[in-house]
């Protein structure tokens, strides 16, 4: 009697099958289906390691491996000027406030008074008289429109918008993630790698080459110092590269951001560290071996990015596996995984890449509330262009600041204890705060400041206050 047959082992594009009706049914491109399969299919190949960059496997970046934004000068500037009409200025617009438990678009926030982050990218580009482009997320997509409406402003009269793409999630057997009463929860943006593709399939990137732009300058929507500079975008087009990163040195507070390294063959690239196995976590956060990290500031060739896509189709960026829950607001819901790639990582994918050291004033991310007080606060000023500047009669390094995450890490719970607006912070080093406290008005901060609340009950800082080393209340 012969035994039973063995089953034939499930293939690659069978397991894919799913997937592929998943995302027709929900009318994605081909092109970015294509592009869902390729690293789904290193998903399967190499689960182990897969997006891993290992420490051996890449060489640290020194100082005569990047030119600095310092050495630029009137030529540049120049240059620049001369082809501001032909840039475009993209924000990166799908990022929601999860972190500081906002449930819509973090561009909203009011970042300084009478203007949301939104309102300032609109007169940063006005400034300039260039063009604004938002990539929206099908997150953030219907919190922007509403808001214009509620601001009344005409269609004609917002910037173009384009959203980004969705990748379905990935359950823990490598199937499509399920939630039925919830839909929504089972797709992920796929980072704002996506940026390439989205541009290519929404359309936006051939009505941009017809309107005679060329160089397009890509950043976060809640990094309001990141405003296009002409004196780099003159470097850029002096240069003739296809692709720039703006990269800064790294402190230790910057020790898990993506960070610069050279590949054995000497070419940049750019390592996550998602992308970081967990052996080589010490390297990857020493601030001295790898000295300049990602700023998520860069610069492409929209003529060359076409003629690339052209030839080679959408870029195939590194994979990043991003473990999550399925309800990222819910930690008992099943585990997942993101498939997601950034956007500087194509530093390793076009040729012509390079990177250009810059002043950490182009670099003041909110991600936190401790980040939104200070923004907000008068260690900072808009200059006549709307980038957010140091204030210069501020003559003390960057302000650090830590906020009691209990009573200040929630926007709400923040703004309740600021009723009157940030302390002035003018002249303080740094400000921790521990314990539930509210501040009223015109209170000013000096030196080292540290206010702590060991009660259980509120304290308040009483207005007119100046506050220097450690204070405890009541």
């Amino acid at each position: 009697m012969q035994g039973k047959d063995k089953e034939k082992p499930v293939t690659a594009e069978e397991r894919f099958r799913p997937f592929l009706d998943k995302m027709q049914q929900e009318g994605l491109p081909a092109q970015v289906i294509e592009q869902f399969r390729s690293y789904y299919r290193t998903l399967l190949d190499s689960r182990q390691s897969v997006g891993t960059l290992a420490e051996d496997e890449i060489r640290p970046v020194g100082e005569k491996d990047v030119p600095s934004q310092e050495n630029l000068g009137g030529e540049q500037e120049r240059i620049g000027r001369d082809h501001l009409q032909q840039t475009v200025m993209i924000k990166v617009n799908g990022g929601l406030g999860t972190s500081m438990g906002m449930p819509h678009a973090k561009s909203l926030l009011t970042a300084r008074p009478g203007y949301t982050f939104l309102d300032i990218i609109l007169l940063q580009a006005r400034s300039l008289d260039i063009s604004l482009l938002l990539m929206d997320s099908f997150h953030t997509r219907e919190d922007v429109v509403q808001y214009w409406e509620r601001q009344g402003v005409p269609p004609e009269n917002r910037p173009r918008s384009f959203v980004q793409h969705k990748f379905p999630k990935v359950s823990q057997n490598l199937e499509p993630a399920s939630r039925p009463e919830r839909p929504e929860l089972e797709w992920n943006p796929p980072g704002h790698g996506d940026v390439f593709a989205a541009l290519e399939t929404s359309g936006c990137l051939d009505e941009l080459l017809e309107q005679g732009k060329r160089y397009a300058f890509i950043s976060n929507s809640d990094n309001l110092g990141s405003a296009v500079d002409p004196g780099i975008l003159g470097y850029m087009v002096q240069q003739g590269y296809f692709f720039l990163m703006e990269v800064a040195e790294r402190y230790p507070r910057d020790k898990k951001g993506g960070h610069l390294a050279l590949s054995p063959e000497g070419n940049l690239l750019l390592r996550e560290i998602a992308q970081c196995p967990e052996s080589d976590l010490d390297s990857f956060q020493d601030v001295h071996r790898h000295r300049f990290f990602n700023t998520n500031n860069i610069w492409i060739d929209l003529y060359r990015l076409k003629a690339f896509i052209r030839e080679n189709g959408l870029p195939q960026l590194p994979l990043i596996v991003n473990p999550k829950t399925l309800d990222p607001r819910d930690e008992t819901t099943p585990f997942v995984l993101q498939l997601e790639t950034a956007m500087g990582a194509a530093i390793g994918c076009f040729p012509d890449s390079s990177a250009l050291k810059i002043s950490r004033d182009r670099f003041m991310p909110v991600k936190k509330t401790s980040d939104l007080l200070a923004v907000r606060s008068d260690c900072f000023i808009l200059d006549s262009f709307y980038k957010l500047s140091p204030n210069p009669e501020r003559d003390l390094p960057p302000i650090h600041i830590e906020l009691d995450g209990k009573f200040y890490g929630k926007v709400d719970h923040f703004e309740a204890r600021f009723p009157h607006g940030p302390p002035s912070l003018l002249a303080c080093e740094s400000l921790s705060l521990s314990g539930d406290i509210l501040f009223d008005r015109d209170v000013r901060c000096k030196g080292r400041v540290e206010v702590v609340n060991n009660s259980p009950l509120q304290q308040v800082v009483q207005a007119g206050s100046e506050l220097s080393g450690r204070v405890e209340l009541p």
